[in-house]
């Protein structure tokens, strides 16, 4: 049985289908406001603390205010709607205020992925905000499938590595280290990213896209994704798919995930 779509509008709960917001806001009109997608693991929220931690941040950086207590009470509300099914969900807050919550079913993954490179330019205002203006990365997906892969991996104009559209990514470069795009270089500060970062020896910098075309195996981490490995970019298939390397990372995630879901924290813990 597929998990319910449920949806809180400011803590009023109701079938997704059936869910409105006012056209009058910016949320809609403008994509001016900000989000967060959670996996969810028999009803329970990974790292939710994290999320709002970070939806926050992303707010106050385009000076929208998060009524946080009031969301946590709205999630755990619909959390309880939703029963003990796996899923995950998205957190919204609108230029108006608006507070949405939804549970959603999974989207459907391949054990593997391809990756076609997409020149994007990040915008510095934006930089590490996780807004609702999503339309280039979603646009970037597309240019990726138009060219026979699954998924984009975003490069700036100067060929330096950013991320892929809803994920971050790892390599085994030439040189036989595993490294990944550093904040710096102008990419969301993922937690997935993070958690995966602290059980592995990795490099952190920025790298040319040439190192990404010469890895010897490579992978995607996301909430959503977990680890994924991919199995091709631009074309050019990766000798090892799974790696060792890719293997230790869906390992280490694994354990992390055991144990944090094995913590029982309640709703906004860290």
């Amino acid at each position: 049985m597929a998990a319910a779509e449920l949806a809180s509008i400011d803590g009023e709960i109701a079938p997704t289908a059936e869910a409105q917001v006012p056209v009058d806001d910016d949320g809609l009109r403008r994509g001016d406001g900000v989000f967060e997608v959670i996996r969810l693991y028999r009803g329970r929220c990974f790292a939710l603390g994290e999320h709002l931690d970070r939806l926050e941040r992303s707010a106050a950086a385009i000076e929208l205010g998060v009524a946080r207590p009031e969301l946590e009470t709205e999630i755990a509300a619909l959390l309880e709607r939703f029963g003990d099914d796996d899923g995950q969900l998205r957190l919204i807050v609108t230029r108006a205020g608006r507070r949405l919550a939804f549970t959603e079913a999974l989207p459907a993954r391949g054990e593997t992925v391809s990756l076609a490179v997409v020149e994007y330019a990040p915008s510095i205002i934006l930089t590490g905000v996780k807004s609702l203006s999503y339309a280039a990365n979603m646009q970037a997906t597309r240019i990726a499938k138009s060219r026979g892969a699954d998924e984009a991996v975003l490069v700036r104009p100067d060929g330096i590595v950013l991320e892929p559209p809803t994920s971050t990514i790892f390599w085994v470069s030439p040189e036989g280290g595993l490294r990944t795009p550093s904040i710096t270089s102008g990419i969301l500060e993922s937690i997935t990213r993070a958690k995966v970062a602290r059980q592995l020896h990795v490099e952190e910098g920025e790298w040319q896209v040439s190192d990404l075309h010469g890895a010897h195996e490579a992978f995607l981490a996301s909430t959503t994704r977990e680890v994924q490995p991919v199995s091709a970019i631009d074309g050019r298939e990766l000798p090892e798919v799974p790696g060792p390397l890719t293997q230790e990372a869906i390992d280490a995630f694994a354990g992390v995930l055991s144990e944090e879901l094995a913590a029982d924290q309640p709703i906004g813990g860290d």
